[in-house]
Order: C-alpha cells, then structure tokens, then sequence
C-alpha cells in the first residue's frame, strides 16, 4: 500500500472518532450552559468519556478475534462504524431534548457512542502501528491527530456555529451521513493476514505482558500525568466564553475556526518535528511550547492580554497541544509489539484518557468554587510539572529505538 493511501486511510478513520468527541466536548458544554447547567454539572459530563478510559480491558478482544478472511481489525471497524451510524440516527430520531435541560437519555446515548468510538480507535491504533514503518510515524502521527482535530472540527465549531440551523435532530442525522462517507475508504482496503510464525496470543498474555517490561508502570503513569495541566485548561474554555458575554456562533469561530485550525496546523508541524529532533526531545521541547500555551489562557483570564487577542490565543494554544500530543502519540507507538499493537497502544491511550478525563471533571468544581483565573492557574502548575517529569525519567526508560529498556 502507498504511502498516500496509508496516510488518507488513517485520516478517514481518525476523524470519525473525533466527529461524536467533537460535538461531546464542544458543542454540548455550550449548549448546556445556555440551559443554565453549572460548571460543575458540565465538568462531570466529561466522566461519559469513560469507556475511552476502560477501552484497554476489551482491547485484547480486537487483537485475538475477527474474521481472517475480512480482516481481524476491519471486521471491528465495520461493526463499530455501522452501529455508530445507527446509534446517531436514533440520537436524531428520539434525542431530541431541546431547552428542557434533561439530558440524561442523551448521556446514555452518547455513552453508548463513546463505546463504539472508543472500540474503533482500538482497532484504528493497531492498524496504525503495523500500517506504518517507523520512519513514517512521525508524519503518521501528525496524520492521526489531525485528523481528529478535523473530525473535531465538523462535529464541534462547524455544528455548533449551525445550531440553528440544523437542531438536535438534523445535526445527529449530519454526523450519521458524514461518518457513512469517511467510512467509505476501509472498504478498499485488504488487511494483511496475520504473521503465521508468530504463536497465537491470548486474552490474559496480551492483557499483561507489557506490565511485565521493567519501568513500565513508571512509564505510563508518566505519560498519563503529562497532558493532565492542558486538559483542565482547556475543560473550561466553552463555559468561560459563554461567561464572557459571546454569542454560541462567535464561540464556535473562536474555538473551531482559530482553536483547531491551529491544532490541525500544529499536528502535522509535530510529525516533522519528531523528524528533525528526535523523538524524546521534540515530546520535551514542544511540551515547554505547550507550557506557555498554557500561560496565555491565564493571562486572558487575568485580564492581562487584549480580549481582541482572544482568538489567537487560542490558535496559538491548540497548535501547541497539536504538536506535542503528535509527538507523545509516536513515543507510545515505539513501545508497541506489532502482534498486540490495538492492545499496547490502547493501554496507553487509556491511562491518558482516564487521567485528563479527571482532571476535565476536576476543572469544572475549581472553576465553580475559585473562578476561572484559579484554574488556569492550576493548570500552568500541573503541565510544568508533566514537562518535567517527562524530561528527568523518559531517557532513563527508553533505549534509543523508543523501546523500554530491558
């Protein structure tokens, strides 16, 4: 397979998983605030991304069964993409919750769509590591994440700036129908088989035998504290436009138009990055970056930047985020074994999502009790620290193949 289909393949997939995520983490918060939800009831909204956190648990599944003649990993892929298409056409058919602040069938459904999601990123990362040779993860990489981000962009910024337009119910049918056409390019695609002189994992092998590495518990707990400063500071941004007195359109041109233009632009700037720098020291380099992203939200929310500078500090912040997240991602895709790549990986993945999600959740209750400054605040702190850490252990783990040390 050429590389140009490789990386479109991979673009496709990752962007619908952050089509739903878009929507979830962007558009909802808003729209709860306009029902006059709290800060704290929106921050705990974020613990419906839980079966992001526990997709480890089941991910040895994806690498054991499948079809052989479709493929193991595409078979998961067509079942999850199918049932997600369903899933939003019932969200568009009985999700239909306008103004009444109820929202309690809608996070069961979007529980439910955060399971398939997270099922068909468990398949997507296998493919990803044995799709890619290891001198095209780093632009890879940079794929995955943008690709996301522009999933993000269509189910966040762009649904929420037509809002009006389109209702509860025409924006789940919108997501139904794109998520169809991004789905379109697996069809083509022939997974290879299975290498056959390797032995036949199962469940409790696959499940532990990356706990068994020396310093790996060190590792992951270091990788899942490393974007925890970024995601409180950016749990908030929503409700604290909202706060700020802006229209939903305006916060959707700010957030889509800015935020993940310059994340989509700072994930791909990533994957070169990690070419030119290496991997270790551009996650290091591009984590300080994310610091002073960081920073710039808790000058605008000290009043200690020009408000008309908004917009591109948001850019500015995403694009920090896109870049070094590019490079974390290549990291974690190094430690993984080609035979149980949709599990290692996904056990990676996981600790990030459960800790970030955490602190999403977290942020909501500083902000509510201390104010949006407090947070921010919060957040500089803790994704210093993360900078740090990574820094001091992350050359001390891994050998100069990205690989723990035996």
């Amino acid at each position: 397979m050429n590389q140009a289909r490789k990386f479109f393949l991979l673009t496709c997939l990752y962007a619908c998983q952050g089509l739903p995520y878009g929507f979830f983490t962007q558009s909802l918060p808003v729209i709860m605030r306009e029902n006059n939800a709290t800060l704290t009831q929106i921050g705990l909204a974020y613990l419906l991304l839980l079966p992001w956190a526990g997709k480890f648990l089941w991910a040895p599944l994806v690498d054991e069964y499948g079809s052989t003649r479709i493929g193991r990993r595409k078979t998961w892929l067509f079942a999850t993409q199918t049932l997600s298409v369903l899933l939003l056409c019932t969200l568009g058919l009985f999700g239909n919750l306008d103004g009444d602040g109820d929202y309690r069938i809608l996070f069961f459904l979007f529980a439910a769509l955060n399971f398939l999601a997270a099922t068909q990123d468990i398949a997507t990362d296998g493919i990803a590591v044995n799709l890619l040779n290891t001198d095209e993860r780093g632009i890879g990489n940079g794929i995955q994440v943008a690709g996301y981000r522009l999933g993000m962009i269509v189910g966040g910024a762009f649904l929420l700036a037509q809002f009006s337009f389109f209702g509860w119910s025409g924006s789940f049918f919108f997501m139904a129908a794109v998520l169809t056409l991004w789905t379109l390019p697996l069809v083509s695609w022939r997974e290879p088989p299975p290498d056959p002189k390797v032995d036949t994992r199962h469940f409790w092998v696959i499940f532990t035998h990356l706990w068994r590495q020396p310093g790996f518990p060190v590792w992951l707990a270091m990788i899942a504290f490393f974007k925890v400063g970024e995601a409180m500071s950016t749990a908030m941004l929503s409700p604290y436009f909202k706060d700020q007195g802006l229209a939903i359109d305006e916060i959707a041109v700010v957030l889509g138009g800015y935020g993940f233009t310059g994340g989509l632009i700072g994930s791909l700037v990533g994957g070169f990055a990690v070419l030119w720098l290496g991997r270790i020291r551009a996650v290091v380099l591009l984590g300080v970056a994310q610091i002073g992203g960081v920073a710039l939200y808790l000058g605008m929310a000290g009043g200690w930047l020009p408000a008309e500078t908004t917009p591109w500090l948001v850019a500015i912040e995403h694009g920090t985020s896109g870049m070094v997240t590019t490079a974390l991602f290549t990291v974690m895709m190094d430690v993984c074994q080609k035979e149980t790549a949709s599990s290692d990986y996904t056990l990676q993945a996981s600790a990030v999502v459960i800790a970030t999600g955490f602190a999403k959740a977290g942020a909501g209750r500083v902000a509510d009790l201390w104010g949006y400054q407090t947070n921010f605040t919060t957040a500089l702190v803790l994704c210093t620290v993360g900078v740090l850490w990574f820094a001091i252990q992350a050359p001390r783990l891994l050998d100069g193949q990205g690989q723990l040390r035996r």
